[in-house]
């Protein structure tokens, strides 16, 4: 019951922020990452949007996708695939999501060349066998389902040793059935990361540019809930990652 009520809330809230955010301001619902040796250059635009970004290249660059052909599953409003697609020179991107109004959104903010974005379920993925060199997933799938579906997905799209680069967070006691599920998929760990402190840090750093927003977005009688799903400082879900009932990992896993 609480998976279905917590579905039904993101799909209002992604259904609102599209409503309202008429200047694109809100392209990345990420809790984002901060770390003194992970610091990145960006350009002026990008950086209002530093500590979700430092999460998607983090994430990212656990391998070379310069010339790859790279999917990312669980886009969004494609704030992520697009750093990865102007930073990170890879030779085509595509975003899949399920929510019909994040993909219209992409289609319309995007105009690179190389990109597409295509509604999908992370559970039944269309396109061919073999067809991309790295699959993306941050922060998506823990609103999944059946999360062995998406990783036997990603296992069959995938190029013979390809990669599947995942970051994400579970609650304790579920981290044992996610290794599971991977190697049930029949996925090589090549990497796996306790990523939650970066995480509290970003929450924390990142605070009070996150309630500047949500002043101006959101209604006061509203602004509680936004506070929980963006993670701003003191809120309920920031005091579940200080407290590790949240516990945020990133995985580098490889097409066997």
């Amino acid at each position: 019951m609480k998976v279905v009520l917590k579905n039904i809330f993101f799909k209002i809230w992604y259904w609102y922020i599209s409503t309202i955010d008429k200047k694109a301001e809100v392209i990345f619902m990420n809790y984002g990452y901060s770390s003194n040796y992970d610091k990145i250059e960006l350009d002026k635009e990008d950086e209002p949007n530093r500590y979700s970004i430092q999460l998607y290249n983090h994430t990212a660059i656990g391998v070379d996708v310069k010339g790859k052909d790279v999917l990312e599953v669980g886009c969004g409003r494609g704030g992520g695939l697009s750093y990865v697609n102007r930073y990170l020179s890879p030779k085509t991107v595509t975003g899949a999501d399920l929510n019909k109004k994040a993909i219209q959104f992409c289609n319309k903010h995007y105009k690179e060349t190389n990109n597409r974005f295509v509604k999908a379920d992370a559970q039944e993925l269309p396109f061919a066998d073999n067809s991309f060199d790295v699959v993306l997933n941050v922060e998506s799938s823990h609103r999944y389902p059946q999360v062995d579906e998406f990783l036997n997905e990603s296992y069959r799209i995938l190029k013979p040793d390809g990669i599947l680069l995942f970051a994400d967070f579970r609650q304790p006691n579920d981290m044992n059935l996610l290794h599971n599920q991977i190697e049930k998929a029949n996925f090589e760990f090549l990497r796996k990361e306790d990523i939650t402190d970066n995480v509290v840090e970003s929450l924390t750093l990142s605070t009070t540019e996150r309630t500047t927003l949500i002043n101006k977005m959101v209604p006061s009688f509203l602004r509680d809930l936004a506070h929980n799903f963006a993670g701003t400082k003191n809120s309920a879900t920031y005091n579940r990652f200080v407290n590790r009932h949240f516990v945020y990992v990133y995985y580098i896993l490889k097409k066997k």
